[in-house]
């Protein structure tokens, strides 16, 4: 295989140590919280160098804001179900499955420590709720042109986001579909 072909290649290794490292952060975070572990131990948990972390993200910060908002943006896709109830309803199971998996408590309890974090951490935390907010505008936009009235994207933060988040956080789960749609349905 020549140089062109491997730079080609979907995956790789290049993908497998990415997933590995965001595997390693993710562990890390649900065992000792945010702040209580260095570039070196995320690097031994992932089988990588050190030298490969700082190479690729620069510092723990923005491996750990790579983390969050890949973890809580990519997971739940903008829907598009062809009405902005349907869309927030989609949209909110989403987010809900993601929360309540295996690695949803951690990646929630990351994300509010970024925000809240001396140094790098408000602009990760800025970056995380800017992205979120971009995200659930552009269902909104699309709600409007339709001819929907929409809320504006804060109110879906308040109404739906921030009590799913916080069930999470103090371990009131299940998120059921009832109580989803009820969310859904109050700010609606």
């Amino acid at each position: 295989m020549n140089e062109r072909e491997r730079a080609r290649r979907p995956g790789g290794r290049s993908a497998r140590v990415g997933a590995e490292v965001h595997q390693a952060v993710t562990d890390l975070i649900s065992e000792r919280g945010y702040g209580n572990f260095t570039v070196g131990e995320v690097a031994a948990r992932a089988g990588v160098a050190d030298s490969s972390i700082y190479r690729r993200w620069g510092n723990l910060e923005t491996l750990l804001t790579e983390v969050a908002l890949t973890r809580l943006n990519a997971r739940s896709p903008m829907p598009d179900t062809g009405s902005l109830a349907g869309d927030l309803r989609t949209y909110a199971a989403n987010v809900a499955r993601e929360i309540t998996g295996p690695d949803g408590v951690a990646v929630v309890r990351l994300a509010v420590a970024l925000s809240g974090n001396d140094g790098k951490g408000p602009q990760a935390g800025d970056g995380l709720r800017d992205e979120r907010m971009r995200q659930l505008q552009s269902m909104l936009d699309r709600a409007a042109e339709r001819g929907e009235r929409a809320p504006d994207a804060y109110g879906v933060l308040d109404h739906i986001l921030a009590p799913m988040y916080i069930r999470v956080l103090f371990g009131m789960v299940p998120l059921t579909p009832e109580y989803i749609d009820g969310l859904v349905d109050r700010l609606l």
